[in-house]
């Protein structure tokens, strides 16, 4: 079992009691006592959890955890993708986003983009410097207390690991607007099948959020190119740009180019 495995492995457990135990958790994980020592160490040091004399409780309340782990994951690409993308955008444009933690990073981005006057309306401009339509409560919940963003939150029912809201409450809001572009995090990005995630509730608001888009931007860290998950977003074709790190390999990226997609690393 890889170091990146025991930690979610061990997440999930804090999850589901609160607490851990060094020698409970080394058995339930199959490794040394010592091996777990070391991983709630590190674990504590990016706040996933909080050290405690013979094992550890969890850092805030429990269902933070899955969302805040994945974040601590590839975060410096994460990161720089967003800085990236947010170069892309123009002030006013109506921007769709969906939920994960690479999407979350580009509505970071954005707001200290505008919080530096670099996104505020300029002559000819009046309103909000964005409007940002989304179903992710977290990232509803960053941007709402920013005056120089119109939130536009869909309805639906809410998945607690994403905090993404799907259905058909989502869909009927995304069905009634127009997005000058949409943003989206993915999971997987395959040169035949196109772009996926791992939930099929999800896949289909993404692919309504690409299908109200007049541009729609991939976000995604290189990890996932290549790869495939469940539930098939859209293909190629509707596809204008991915955003990525230089970790994507060459004929990869070669592939996505000669679909027409333009292809930023960062």
């Amino acid at each position: 079992m890889s170091k990146q495995e025991r930690w979610s492995k061990l997440l999930e457990l804090l999850a589901v009691s609160g607490k851990l135990d060094v020698e409970r958790a080394a058995v339930a994980v199959d490794v040394s006592p010592a091996t777990i020592r070391r991983d709630l160490d590190e674990l504590a040091e990016q706040r996933l959890l909080v050290r405690t004399r013979g094992g550890a409780i969890a850092h805030g309340v429990s269902y933070e955890l899955p969302l805040r782990y994945k974040s601590s994951q590839r975060a410096s690409e994460k990161r720089r993708i967003a800085g990236a993308v947010v170069g892309l955008l123009s002030v006013g444009d109506v921007i769709g986003l969906n939920g994960g933690t690479t999407t979350t990073e580009v509505a970071r981005a954005l707001a200290l983009r505008t919080r530096g006057g670099a996104g505020e309306p300029g002559e000819g401009h009046s309103g909000p410097s964005y409007t940002v339509v989304t179903n992710a409560l977290n990232i509803a919940g960053e941007l709402a207390v920013r005056p120089q963003f119109k939130i536009v939150v869909t309805g639906g029912v809410a998945r607690p690991q994403t905090y993404e809201l799907v259905g058909p409450l989502t869909a009927g809001v995304l069905n009634e607007v127009v997005l000058d572009v949409a943003v989206l995090g993915i999971d997987g990005v395959d040169p035949q099948l196109g772009v996926m995630t791992h939930q099929e509730d999800e896949a289909g608001i993404s692919r309504l959020f690409a299908e109200r888009a007049r541009k729609v931007i991939l976000v995604t860290d290189s990890s996932k190119m290549g790869k495939r998950a469940f539930a098939r977003i859209c293909g190629l074709d509707r596809i204008d740009i991915i955003v990525t790190d230089t970790g994507i390999a060459p004929d990869m990226a070669a592939r996505l180019a000669e679909a027409g997609i333009e292809v930023i690393t960062v």
